[in-house]
């Protein structure tokens, strides 16, 4: 069996701690899922793992985008949901670029879904594809998916209502590809550099130039494309608008309106900061991260940006498992002190994070914040210290922490 095709078999064999998510989503709920996620991050290997008895079919296939159209029944007569039977797993992946999903995903569940279980993907924010009122109220329940981790990498089995593990130690080679080639599954097992960057390439040209029409007028594209270049050279850095205007020729509404799309289509995601019993915090600038940080050049930045994705997916996973209301935010004063993340846990601050490369001796600012928002913990995370087996929430005083430590207990 050639290389290519040995990753291909582990990649569809790959175990993702999503597919516990969602199994247990199927196991206790009657609604259906609702899957969003970044393209080419696992979503539809993860949902066809879930059950051999699937049916799988999508928007971008022609003959099965008929059977859609066909309506409700025919499509339940063609799975055998009309038949007496087990109630098989329906996914039905890319489905908002159906331009009545919502209607029609509604009828579809009020009819037949007592008869199967159904998995709906796509590869923006589903929630941002809602017009009117939203008439799939009570049906559904959502989940975001996001590429890997060191988390799920070291423990892809661990379960749905873990919210943090004991730490556990990555690979060597395993970092090296999280840290050179990124988070995105096929990349991270291809570990080829040429086909990283035509895969990269190919991965932003279909996001903007594809799923970007569905959100905004022709006339606008070329401007969006500019503004996610933008987006891309300030990573990890705070925004003003105005300046993102300037540099498009276009208005401050406007460009707001589009980086809500970027981050829709799972381009780039905002930090807001924290200000309650902050004294003279900043309150409006947010800070902009890449899905993908992997072509971030500065290793500050980039490792920064490393550490919003991890920490991203731990918050928003928590909350899609039920464990509670999470946030992430950053803090910043009028006296240009900073710490990189917050993590808020219902609506109390829980623990800081700074984020550095190799200074291991935890910063005043860091000291301080923790003082103000008098979070339990606070963590200097340090990407070149090794792998330690303690566990850092153990610590209640600022701590140098090893970032495969750390990483290692987030889903």
């Amino acid at each position: 069996m050639d290389r290519s095709l040995k990753l291909w078999v582990f990649s569809k064999n790959m175990d993702r701690w999503y597919k516990n998510l969602l199994r247990d989503h199927f196991e206790e709920n009657r609604q259906l899922a609702l899957v969003s996620g970044p393209r080419q991050c696992g979503k539809t290997t993860a949902a066809q793992q879930l059950d051999p008895s699937t049916h799988y079919l999508t928007w971008d296939n022609p003959e099965q985008r008929e059977w859609i159209l066909a309506g409700h029944q025919a499509l339940a007569h063609r799975f055998g949901l009309d038949q007496l039977g087990q109630k098989p797993l329906v996914i039905l992946d890319e489905v908002q670029k159906y331009p009545d999903w919502k209607n029609w995903l509604k009828g579809f569940f009020d009819v037949w879904g007592s008869h199967c279980r159904i998995l709906a993907t796509g590869s923006a924010r589903l929630d941002h594809f809602s017009r009117g009122g939203d008439s799939m109220m009570g049906r559904y329940l959502s989940y975001r998916m996001h590429p890997l981790s060191v988390g799920e990498i070291v423990a892809p089995h661990r379960t749905a209502t873990d919210l943090l593990l004991p730490p556990r130690e990555i690979s060597d080679p395993d970092w090296k590809a999280l840290w050179e080639f990124g988070m995105f599954p096929e990349p991270f097992l291809r570990r080829d550099r040429r086909f990283f960057t035509r895969w990269s390439r190919l991965r932003l040209d279909q996001t903007v130039r594809e799923d970007l029409r569905d959100l905004t007028r022709a006339t606008e594209i070329s401007r969006v494309e500019l503004l996610a270049e933008l987006l891309r050279a300030r990573a990890a850095q705070s925004l003003t608008f105005s300046d993102l205007a300037r540099g498009v020729r276009s208005s401050v509404e406007s460009v707001q309106r589009w980086v809500d799309h970027l981050e829709a289509l799972h381009l780039v995601f905002l930090v807001r900061p924290w200000f309650r019993n902050i004294s003279k915090a900043l309150t409006k600038e947010p800070k902009v991260y890449l899905r993908d940080g992997s072509t971030i050049s500065d290793p500050g930045a980039r490792f920064e940006n490393m550490v919003a994705c991890h920490l991203l997916k731990a918050v928003q996973g928590w909350e899609d498992a039920g464990l509670g209301s999470f946030a992430l935010h950053y803090l910043r004063d009028t006296e240009k002190r900073e710490v990189d993340f917050l993590v808020v846990r219902d609506d109390t601050p829980w623990f800081l994070v700074e984020a550095k490369t190799s200074d291991t001796r935890p910063t005043d600012t860091l000291r301080h914040f923790q003082k103000a928002t008098g979070a339990p913990h606070a963590f200097q995370v340090v990407r070149d210290l090794p792998y330690v087996d303690i566990d850092p929430f153990t610590r209640n005083d600022p701590v140098a922490v090893p970032a495969r430590t750390l990483l290692s207990q987030l889903p």
